[in-house]
């Protein structure tokens, strides 16, 4: 071993532990921001519910479904999931249900903008990575003992 890769190892086996400790702040971070826009777009859909009827019928293009069910299960998911996600429970079904919100509000846009496009995409990761790796420590599911989820611990080389 080099006399450089020497000093290296310490520091970045003193970073990995340091940012293990970030974990579940960020999955909270993570889960209260998605929370925010899912939960918002439920009650913008709730405060007119005329026009989102109208958006279902002439606009989206749910798949599969009639547009009244999809209006009611788009709502209804975009108002229950987010409040789970806040509290971490059933966080990884939460997480995969808005995960599939957003798919199928992509695939239903005919035309989307590029901005929102992105938007989705990066909601969609923040979802995945929380749908497989749970909703981190400061999760009720965590404190319920429901969460497989426990944070590698660093071990020295």
């Amino acid at each position: 071993m080099n006399h450089l890769t020497h000093l290296a190892l310490p520091l970045i086996e003193k970073a990995d532990i340091s940012l293990s400790k970030l974990h579940s702040p960020v999955m909270l971070a993570a889960r209260l921001y998605l929370a925010n826009v899912f939960f918002s777009a439920g009650l913008t859909k709730l405060r007119d519910w005329d026009s989102t009827l109208f958006l279902f019928a002439e606009e989206y293009q749910v798949p599969l479904l009639p547009y009244e069910l999809a209006a009611w299960l788009g709502t209804a998911g975009e108002l229950l999931f987010p409040i789970l996600l806040v509290l971490g429970l059933f966080s990884r079904l939460s997480a995969l249900a808005l995960f599939v919100v957003n798919l199928v509000a992509v695939i239903s846009l005919p035309e989307i903008a590029t901005a929102a496009l992105y938007l989705h995409v990066i909601w969609g990761i923040l979802l995945l990575q929380t749908a497989v790796y749970g909703g981190g420590m400061l999760a009720m599911d965590t404190l319920l003992g429901r969460s497989r989820h426990r944070p590698a611990k660093a071990t020295p080389h």
